[in-house]
C-alpha cells in the first residue's frame, strides 16, 4: 500500500508566508501629533498635523494634505448624502518632521536619558521633540 503524502503537511503552509509579509510593520519616523512639511508630490511645501500613522504600508495621514473627494451615501432618512472632501493617506518618506525651534525640517536621532527615558532630538538644533498626542 502506497503512503499518501500531501503537500501541506511539510510544516510550511501555502498562504504562511504571505501573511508573515503582511504582519511586518514598518518603523516609522513620524507618529500622531507631530507636524510635518511635504517635501514631494503636489501638495510640496505645505505643514499639517499627523492625524494617524500606518505603520503596516508605511503611510501617514496630514490634515489639509492630499485631500480626495469621497461620494458619501446618505445611511439614515435625516442625513444628507453628497460629495466630501478627505485627506487621504501619503507615503512617510514624503514628510519630514519639523525643528520645534526654528520650524525647518530636521531629522531625528534617539538619545537616552540618565533616567533611561528614551527622547527624539532634532538634528539641527538639538532640541527633544514631544509628540502632542
Amino acid at each position: 500500500m502506497r503512503v499518501l503524502k500531501y503537500r501541506k503537511t511539510d510544516g510550511q503552509r501555502l498562504g504562511a508566508g504571505r501573511h508573515a509579509r503582511k504582519a511586518e510593520r514598518q518603523t516609522l519616523h513620524v507618529q500622531k501629533g507631530d507636524t510635518v512639511r511635504v517635501m514631494r508630490g503636489s501638495d510640496k511645501g505645505k505643514e499639517g498635523k499627523v492625524l494617524r500613522a500606518y505603520p503596516k504600508t508605511g503611510r501617514v495621514l496630514v490634515e489639509g494634505i492630499n485631500i480626495v473627494k469621497k461620494h458619501r451615501r446618505a445611511r439614515r432618512p435625516e442625513e444628507q448624502s453628497g460629495i466630501l472632501e478627505m485627506p487621504a493617506p501619503i507615503a512617510a518618506s514624503n514628510v519630514m518632521l519639523l525643528d520645534p525651534k526654528s520650524g525647518a525640517p530636521t531629522r531625528t536621532r534617539k538619545r537616552v536619558d540618565a533616567d533611561g527615558t528614551k527622547a527624539r532630538v532634532s538634528v539641527k538644533s538639538g532640541e527633544s521633540i514631544v509628540a502632542a498626542r
